[in-house]
């Protein structure tokens, strides 16, 4: 008998879950980095083909918690939850039968720094395909320019495709770096202060881009940039030390926010 296939994959599709229905839950989490303690009983749910930002000080478990949401903290040694799960579509990430490597194809991540890879850019963009094993070159084209067209990158470098991607400029790697990571069709896009590194023209594009991606994914981002949450965002969850404070829609947050520490942060009084 076949072994039967790690319970983080069997999840609805993309296009089967409501765009109002809730995909994440995270209850009760605590999160430590050996003896430190980063994160404290947060509660959050997250829903579908929305763009929720998480924005706090720095050091406030912010970028921490969005690196639970696909285990990227199972990298760093001595890391411990230490009480909640975080489910997604009801299945705790965390469990015995959930393969990490699995999980992150559904929840694809976008870094701080863009990362392109030292191949060209349409290696670039299969590179997840080519690991699953993906050979027909009909379908890696295809998948190529949808990618790319998704990334809204596609008439930028349709011409020059076999170049190398590390050529591309800032924003433009960036975008490439969104295209690697839909390629695989994922349902969750979790994005590291993908602009902060970007001049004002290129993170507009960005911008821009995380606002046609929710119509097909949910994303999370994590910015400083109060305005930029404001911009692209429908939810925000401002944390302080290790604690989520308030969690609300975005123009709450900023217009008429419940707890005056959120209000003194948004207002920059803080942070």
């Amino acid at each position: 008998m076949e072994p039967s296939a790690p319970l983080a994959i069997r999840v609805p599709a993309p296009r089967d879950v409501g765009a109002t229905s809730t995909i994440i839950e995270i209850e009760d989490f605590n999160f430590s980095y050996g003896a430190k303690q980063a994160l404290f009983d947060v509660n959050l749910k997250l829903d579908a083909r929305r763009v929720t930002a998480f924005i706090g000080p720095s050091g406030c478990g912010k970028t921490t918690l969005l690196r639970c949401l696909n285990r990227m903290n199972d990298l760093i040694d001595g890391t411990v939850i230490n009480g909640g799960r975080i489910r997604i579509h009801g299945v705790d990430i965390n469990g015995p039968e959930v393969d990490a490597i699995e999980l992150r194809k559904r929840v694809g991540m976008v870094f701080q720094k863009s990362n392109p890879f030292p191949k060209s850019i349409y290696e670039n963009v299969i590179y997840g395909l080519r690991i699953q094993g993906v050979g027909s070159k009909s379908r890696l084209d295809e998948i190529v320019e949808k990618s790319l067209r998704g990334a809204a990158l596609w008439d930028e470098v349709k011409d020059r495709l076999h170049e190398s991607g590390v050529g591309l400029s800032g924003g433009q790697q960036q975008r490439l770096c969104i295209a690697r990571a839909i390629a695989v069709q994922p349902e969750v896009i979790l994005m590291d202060e993908p602009c902060s590194a970007l001049d004002p023209i290129a993170t507009a594009k960005v911008e821009e881009l995380i606002h046609d991606l929710k119509k097909d994914y949910t994303i999370i981002i994590v910015t400083h940039s109060m305005q930029q949450a404001a911009r692209v965002s429908d939810k925000t969850a401002f944390f302080y030390l290790g604690r989520l404070v308030e969690y609300d829609d975005t123009q709450t947050i900023f217009m008429n926010p419940a707890n005056p520490q959120t209000e003194a942060y948004v207002s920059g009084r803080f942070g």
